[in-house]
This record gives structure tokens, sequence and C-alpha cells, in this order.
């Protein structure tokens, strides 16, 4: 059996759900690769590279402001799971001007994915908005935060339910990255100077992850069962309607990327960078390497 280190560089549902649900349901070792699932949110790129990777975020960053060769074989989702969140007093991404907002640094994925929105909805994040920067991880805190008025808006992220934490708290949900961003965030990623692209243990956690994607989309109830186990603070109701909302209509069935929807996204992670060469979303995501 191949062994593999596949890493998450995020917590929540967004960047463990696939390889959570391959691993659970015994896919990968059917395909004849042992994953040791990795947590790497604190790891540097350097260490990173050692392995694959889940967060595409991250390794993309990487190959548009180092040259680090990172490519995805498969994609899980194009449409980030990040959300605004306003206190009771912010009911509208607009009323965030000339307030505090809890979010990631501009470096990170999540962070950039944030300043892109802001802009859309024409905020200046360095001059319009107060940003104060978190490091990723929990998001418990920010609504801490958020509830004794330290700061007036939080950027969250999929360790919670967006719409149940607003109703609970009297906040107000503001705004889905994934309404105004396509770009891959989650699925495969190697770095080809470390493991080659048709490495075995690769392509079999690539096929592991297109069974669990598979399975998501074909078995809702046993979805609804793993996204309980992330959104425990959620009834079964508001499981449902976020699964409806946000995984349904959203996760691949088969880890193919849809390679236009990816050039948008690159194109304007780019231009929050700075970056002006841009690689095309073919040379970036091959998701064709894998046959199906």
């Amino acid at each position: 059996m191949h062994t593999l280190d596949l890493t998450y560089v995020g917590h929540g549902l967004h960047e463990e759900l696939v390889a959570h649900v391959a691993d659970q349901e015994g896919f990968a070792e059917q395909e004849g690769v042992h994953l040791a699932l990795r947590d790497g949110v604190s790891w540097d790129d350097q260490r990173l590279r050692r392995g694959a990777t889940i967060g595409l975020g991250r390794s993309v960053f990487a190959r548009l402001t180092d040259g680090v060769e990172w490519t995805a074989l498969s994609v899980s989702t194009h449409r980030p799971l990040f959300w605004f969140v306003g206190g009771p007093q912010v009911r509208a991404m607009e009323e965030l001007r000339g307030r505090r907002l809890l979010v990631h640094a501009p470096h990170t994925a999540p962070g950039c994915f944030a300043r892109i929105v802001l802009r859309r909805h024409g905020l200046d994040p360095d001059r319009d908005v107060e940003c104060v920067v978190r490091p990723p991880g929990d998001y418990a805190m920010d609504l801490r935060r958020l509830r004794t008025g330290e700061v007036d808006a939080a950027y969250l992220g999929s360790t919670l339910d967006p719409a149940q934490v607003a109703a609970e708290e009297g906040f107000h949900e503001l705004a889905w990255v994934g309404d105004h961003l396509a770009v891959p965030t989650v699925g495969l990623a190697v770095d080809p100077a470390a493991i080659p692209l048709d490495d075995p243990a690769v392509t079999a956690a690539v096929r592991a992850q297109r069974r669990a994607l598979a399975l998501l989309a074909d078995d809702p109830d046993t979805t609804l069962a793993y996204l309980q186990r992330f959104l425990g603070r959620a009834t079964p109701d508001e499981v449902r309607r976020y699964h409806a909302r946000f995984v349904a209509p959203w996760f691949t069935t088969d880890g193919q990327v849809d390679l236009a929807l990816a050039d948008e996204g690159l194109a304007a992670v780019a231009a929050e960078l700075g970056v002006t060469h841009v690689p095309s979303a073919a040379d970036i995501y091959r998701t064709d390497l894998v046959p199906r």
C-alpha cells in the first residue's frame, strides 16, 4: 500500500469535508493508499511542499507570488466558504464604512478574498474599513469580540453556520464570498518538484476524493450526517438549509475544474496581489491527469 501525507491548512468543513468522508468511508484504503491527514495550518511553505495539500488557495498563492509550481489534480469546490457577519448595528456591507472588521491578513487566501469582496461593494479595505487582523483558526473568539462590541463585523469561516449564528446572536449575515468570487479553493495539489504528478499514491488519493465527492452528491442523507459533525451548534433543519445553499449546488461531483471560472478567479486574485504574470488555469489545475 502506498502512503501520502495530506495536509489541510484551514479548519472547518470547507477544507476538511471531502478528505474526512474519503477517510471515514474507507475509500483511500480501497484505492491502495494510506493517507496521513496532517494539520498544516501553522506550517511554513517549505514544510508544506513535502506532501500533498488540500488547500488550493494557499498553494495557488505560492505559485502566483513565489513561482512554486503547485499543481491541483482535483477540485472540490470553486466557491470559498467565508462570510461577512455584522453586529447588531451593521445590516449591509456598505455599512462597514468606518467600522472595525475582524478579518484575515491580506497576504492569506481568505484575507485576499475578503478584500476582493469589499472592493466589489465599493469599499477600500485600506481606507474605508478598519481591518483588525486575526490569525486563521476557530472563530469562537471572533464571535465573542463581536458580541462585546469590540468589533463591528467579523469575517467567518466554515467552522460555523453564518445564518444560525446571526439568528442566535442578533447579528446580520452580510455577504458570502462565493456569491462574489469563484476560484478553486480546496481539492488536492502537489508540488511536482517534491512529488511527481503521476505518483501512484497521489493518483490513488485523487480517486478516493472523487469517490467522496460522488457520495456527497448522490447520498444527501449521508452528507447531512457528515455536515452535522462539523456544524455541531446547528439543528438538523439548519444543516439542511446549509447543505442546500452552500454544498449541494457548488461542490463538484467528480473533482473536475471549470477552467473559465478558474481563470476569472485567478485574474481577480492576481490583481489584488499586484501580480502581473498570471498562469492560465489550464496550467495550474490539471484535473485531466488522473483517468476517470
